[in-house]
């Protein structure tokens, strides 16, 4: 079945109390009990990155936007329109942000030791 990412995105700029995060925690459980979702991170604040370009390493991330990646979540869905489904219902969507859905083109998982191309 085909994989695809799905990129949270959050306003580096808005706050998220305890109910947000909770409706995110919730829409994960409902992906894991779908047997949808493969994988998923959560990343560090913005402020924690640092961003490698040759042979330079600046802190925080490369981009100038308000708008950052939070988080990855990886599904397997059976096409494109199942996982805009999923997609749509992503809290971010609710809360001033996005999510950006990309079908995995390969993939390497070092505990399966093959790569796979899609």
């Amino acid at each position: 079945m085909p994989q695809y990412a799905i990129f949270i995105y959050s306003d580096t700029t808005a706050e998220h109390d305890a109910a947000e995060l909770a409706e995110h925690d919730r829409h994960s459980d409902d992906l894991i009990a779908a047997g949808a979702l493969t994988a998923a991170y959560a990343l560090s604040e913005p402020a924690t990155a640092k961003s490698v370009r040759g042979d330079g390493v600046t802190d925080g991330p490369f981009t100038e936007s308000k708008e950052l990646i939070a988080g990855i979540g990886i599904i397997e869905a059976p096409d494109l329109d199942a996982a805009l489904a999923w997609a749509r219902q992503n809290p971010a969507t609710r809360h001033g942000s996005g999510v950006e859905v990309r079908e995995v083109a390969a993939s390497y998982d070092r505990y399966d030791s093959a790569f796979t191309a899609g």
